[in-house]
């Protein structure tokens, strides 16, 4: 049973790529509450801390806390490739809408339930850079 006490991540998260030079990531910035209507806008400052010009996939992750039906841990919502030049920074947008909110329940209906979700912003999918808002 030795390699069901290992761990077993593997040595590249999803997402995660290499570059000649390196990024930084700042907050996630969301508003706390939304209705089952509204647009929520998620937006983070992505810079370019290296000394040479460069690309970036800035990739948007949720995680629904309390769904009905289990959902998974990190699902990839939003991508978008920047372009940083040297010490240059941008803010990234991204709308998450329904469509990205919502998912079928077990009855086959597509469903956006009420509850707290988590949105992480990184450079792969085992990015911290997260923040919490809830949909009324």
């Amino acid at each position: 049973s030795h390699y069901t006490d290992e761990e077993n991540d593997p040595l590249y998260p999803f997402g995660y790529g290499l570059s000649y030079t390196t990024f930084d990531y700042g907050k996630v910035n969301v508003n706390n509450t939304f209705g089952k209507n509204d647009k929520v806008t998620v937006s983070v400052k992505v810079s370019n801390t290296g000394d040479r010009d460069g690309k970036e996939v800035v990739q948007l992750y949720i995680r629904d806390l309390y769904a009905s039906v289990t959902r998974p841990v990190r699902e990839l919502k939003g991508f978008e490739l920047v372009f940083l030049e040297a010490g240059a920074s941008q803010i990234v947008e991204f709308d998450l809408t329904n469509s990205e909110l919502g998912f079928y329940d077990n009855n086959g209906e597509w469903v956006l339930e009420s509850g707290e979700f988590e949105v992480y912003v990184g450079g792969d999918s085992k990015t911290e850079n997260m923040k919490t808002f809830e949909i009324k």
